[in-house]
């Protein structure tokens, strides 16, 4: 079966290879302030000209969503309607936890707080349909081997 609209299967591995390190960038910029020199660039401020922004965090988030989306969105080995059927499955899943997550979150926290959990919500989803397809595929794998 033939789906348009998934990535072919080499990029699975392609998208965790740019993932993991933008993960780990993400998180050094987080929590040490880490900041890749080369990256500051002068932006304009309209209210005080020229302002110096690093990249740096950028650079991780995009290297991040590039990354985790081409592992979700890759073809598995063999495509048919079970898969299609499963991937459905974990889409859906995903998009309920990923609201759920969010409004808890937007009644247990506020200002910095809230936006350091609405940067990591930005990856909750595509996260959560990874593990639950994966899942899925895997759960799947054992009823049909037995």
């Amino acid at each position: 079966m033939t789906t348009r609209l998934l990535f072919p299967h080499r990029f699975r591995l392609i998208g965790w290879i740019i993932f993991v390190p933008s993960a780990i960038l993400g998180l050094a910029t987080m929590y040490a302030d880490y900041e890749i020199s080369w990256l500051k660039f002068g932006t304009i401020d309209s209210v005080f000209g020229i302002a110096q922004n690093n990249m740096t965090n950028e650079l991780a988030g995009i290297g991040a969503i590039i990354g985790l989306v081409l592992a979700a969105f890759s073809e598995e080995r063999l495509e048919d309607e079970m898969i299609n059927q499963l991937r459905l499955e974990a889409l859906q899943w995903s998009v309920y936890a990923n609201y759920a997550v969010l409004a808890i979150a937007m009644l247990l926290f506020y200002d910095s707080d809230f936006f350091n959990v609405m940067v990591y919500n930005m990856f909750t989803m595509l996260l959560v349909f990874i593990g639950r397809f994966r899942w899925l595929i895997y759960r799947n794998d054992q009823l049909v081997a037995a």
